[in-house]
């Protein structure tokens, strides 16, 4: 650990600490909005359900003009700012809830706002990353991004829950809120300088909307990767709510034992993302990466074979420990490769309709999902996507590219191997 951070330096170290208090607050406040809306507002399942998808969709579509605003600006000052927009957003929460004051509408439209936000900071981010971090060590840098969102998933919940019974509802928004500020602080000492963007920060072209996905789906590799990962990510996301309706509904699981099963599972993925470095030095690059995408394919069917009691606990943890190691894994390499193979010029476009398209998809498929649930049953829906999910692998490349020679691309190799 401390050769690695000698590798990476001081200002990565200030940036991995910017991200992790974040995603700590995010795994604090996980669930929050849905208790919000349900314990203070007393909504129904089909608000609860609009409030996940709308919120992600209508963000998508409103971060679409940001990737080329985000392209064409400094990074750093972007992610501090959408730290900021996050912060206030859901501090306006607690602040109404306060007064008596807080709404549905209110719910939705910080949803919105958070998940446009989400989408670019993530997309300056990636960029600031590719610049900051030699690209030998990019394995390595989104190796601890990767363990540090799954060692935030599972402790951040459990703490999240018990704090909700403790201090009340909106508990784990404010401190969510908190986390943002204190991202933003972090942000700000990394300090140095960094490249200037492609072009000045001027109106913004047509052409510009649409850069990002063009990038994706001309390059050889890119474009497989991406309909697998959007496939993949749709077909997990999608029965996650149907999930809860059967284990704590039908299969009578406390929420407890709802939690721990879906929790404890996390270390696999902290697990497979410290692995993911090591592995592909042993094995290379281009076989680990496809390998752990295959594997991460095969989990998802055992969890509509969930039953009552204990058996069943261990088979949902069993089934989700499989799944987050595989992804732990597959995830740090998917996001080198990406940043690898982007010219630095378009690699908040890219970053940002990668985002963009895999948060609509999900809004979409939870949607289309719970539609099949109410014509079947929660369980036939959750079957039906662990079995579609089993034929995305076909989705992953299986040749390797030309190598490309472009000079803005620093590191021209085929997909490593």
């Amino acid at each position: 650990m401390a050769g690695g951070r000698r590798v990476l330096g001081r200002r990565f170290g200030w940036l991995w600490a910017a991200y992790a208090v974040s995603a700590y607050g995010t795994g604090f406040g996980f669930g929050a909005f849905p208790i919000v809306a349900v314990l203070v507002l007393h909504s129904g399942p089909a608000q609860v359900a609009a409030l996940a998808a709308a919120g992600r969709l209508v963000g998508a579509l409103v971060a679409v003009p940001l990737g080329p605003w985000v392209e064409f600006r400094r990074k750093r000052p972007v992610m501090v700012a959408m730290d900021l927009v996050r912060c206030g957003a859901l501090l306006s929460v607690p602040a109404a809830y306060a007064f008596g004051a807080l709404g549905f509408a209110q719910l939705l439209a910080v949803a919105v706002v958070v998940a446009a936000a989400d989408i670019a900071f993530k997309a300056a981010s990636g960029a600031f990353l590719k610049a900051l971090v030699p690209p030998e060590h990019l394995l390595v840098a989104n190796g601890r991004f990767e363990s540090t969102t799954w060692s935030a998933t599972l402790v951040g919940p459990p703490l999240g829950g018990a704090a909700i019974g403790m201090f009340g509802p909106v508990t784990t928004i404010a401190a969510d809120a908190a986390s943002y500020l204190l991202s933003a602080l972090g942000i700000r000492a990394v300090g140095g300088s960094e490249p200037p963007p492609a072009r000045a920060a001027t109106r913004l072209r047509a052409a510009d909307l649409l850069d990002g996905w063009r990038h994706i789906l001309g390059h050889p590799v890119l474009r497989p990767l991406f309909f697998n990962v959007v496939a993949v990510n749709a077909l997990i996301m999608a029965p996650d709510p149907l999930l809860a309706v059967l284990l704590l509904g039908h299969l009578g699981f406390a929420p407890w034992q709802y939690g721990l099963a879906f929790a404890a599972p996390c270390v696999g993925g902290l697990v497979g993302s410290r692995l993911a470095h090591r592995l592909a030095a042993r094995h290379g690059h281009r076989k680990v990466l496809l390998v752990s995408g295959v594997l991460r394919a095969c989990w998802p069917i055992g969890l509509a074979f969930a039953r009552p009691g204990v058996p069943g606990i261990l088979l949902i943890a069993f089934v989700q420990l499989g799944l987050v190691t595989c992804c732990g894994v597959f995830n740090p390499l998917l996001a080198t490769y990406r940043l690898t193979h982007t010219p630095p010029t378009l690699v908040a476009r890219t970053l940002s309709a990668w985002s963009v398209s895999t948060s609509t998809s999900i809004a979409a498929a939870t949607a289309l999902w719970g539609l099949l649930a109410t014509l079947t049953t929660p369980r036939t829906a959750i079957a039906t996507a662990g079995i579609l999910i089993l034929t995305t692998p076909f989705l992953l490349p299986r040749h390797e590219p030309t190598p490309d020679t472009s000079p803005e691309k620093p590191h021209p190799a085929p997909l490593p191997g």
